[in-house]
């Protein structure tokens, strides 16, 4: 059975091609375009193994959802590798405060190896 990742991005295009890029190396990609959208895909599709996760998204951003996923019993332990369109995690200040709640973070656009790495790292 394939590995499941979550992928929440408010970016369609981005979405589009984490999604092609990563069903290509065998895993089952789950897409939400929104923080709120990317929880209720937690609830509804049950096991997930790896969730990719927006920093910058309106509404409820990257970290906002990384909160509550950390605070559910039932999800806190999938490995969440935050996405970034900065070449920094944010302000520094911001990053310390979540540095231990997620797992690694890759800034876009991505090197897919660089990725890959992380992700498999993560899973296996």
């Amino acid at each position: 059975m394939a590995h499941r990742i979550l992928m929440v991005d408010d970016d369609h295009e981005m979405v589009a091609l984490g999604k092609l890029i990563l069903e290509r190396e065998g895993f089952e990609v789950l897409s939400a375009y929104s923080g709120k959208e990317g929880l209720d895909m937690l609830e509804q599709e049950g096991e997930i193994d790896l969730i990719l996760l927006d920093i910058m998204m309106l509404g409820m951003d990257g970290w906002q959802v990384l909160e509550t996923i950390r605070d559910s019993e039932k999800y806190a332990q999938i490995p969440v590798i935050m996405l970034t369109a900065r070449h920094y995690l944010e302000d520094e200040t911001t990053t310390t405060n979540y540095s231990d709640l997620f797992d690694g973070y890759v800034v876009k656009p991505f090197v897919v190896r660089d990725l890959l790495g992380k992700i498999r790292r993560l899973i296996n």
